[in-house]
């Protein structure tokens, strides 16, 4: 997930900079509101964290120009402003979410996921498939090869993450936030368990092998023949 960080306070920007790349997210930040609008306009970001008191244009006229664009990239104000009014004022202009500073990292944390979360559920497909493997994510039902998978929700909810962005190496730090909704402990083996269980299930008996592991960085889900 991409996501750009719009705040001009250094120390501010580069706490959430580093914290929300430790959180397994690739982040931009910049200073002002209008390189921030520029980088919203031109890029291809799941989600902006943008404050108000922006020096060359404020938030509120970064979000107001972009929603006059017709861009839907979910926007979450991240500010000192606290009036009702201003809270108000951010969302009448299009925002999806309002947080107040001082913040708990761990709040923001769970505001973006469910943000993130509500912009894929209307624009994912119901059903993913790779190589004779099919998910049907209404349902909840995994297939490979005609055979009905039987997974637990947390397999499931691997499996989905491990799918929906196949090809792409997964860090252990972002399967950890993303299905376990938690920051991830190195000295933990719960997503190294989970990914074997899953591999039982979905590889063992079957090929190619679609699961495989890049050591040192994580895992990922790809047809080794090139097949989409």
């Amino acid at each position: 997930m991409r996501l750009l960080i719009v705040e001009d306070e250094p120390k501010t920007g580069r706490y959430l900079q580093q914290g929300l790349t430790e959180s397994g997210f690739v982040c931009d930040l910049v200073a002002d509101g209008v390189d921030g609008l520029h980088m919203a306009l031109t890029g291809d970001y799941d989600l902006i964290v943008l404050d108000v008191a922006l020096p060359k244009l404020d938030g509120w006229t970064v979000v107001q120009t972009l929603r006059a664009s017709k861009s839907t990239v979910p926007v979450l104000f991240l500010t000192a402003r606290d009036s009702i009014q201003d809270r108000v004022r951010g969302l009448d202009l299009g925002a999806d979410d309002y947080l107040v500073k001082p913040f708990a990292f761990a709040e923001l944390l769970a505001r973006l996921r469910t943000l993130l979360r509500r912009g894929a559920s209307i624009v994912s497909p119901d059903i993913v498939s790779l190589a004779g493997l099919t998910i049907d994510l209404v349902r909840r039902r995994a297939i490979r090869d005609g055979k009905r998978i039987a997974l637990t929700a947390k397999e499931f909810a691997l499996l989905e993450l491990l799918m929906r962005r196949r090809g792409e190496v997964l860090p252990r730090s972002l399967i950890a936030s993303q299905v376990w909704d938690m920051n991830f402990d190195s000295d933990t083996n719960v997503i190294d368990v989970a990914i074997r269980r899953l591999r039982s299930k979905i590889d063992d008996d079957f090929e190619p092998k679609l699961i495989r592991t890049v050591r040192g960085m994580g895992y990922v889900l790809e047809d080794p023949r090139g097949d989409a």
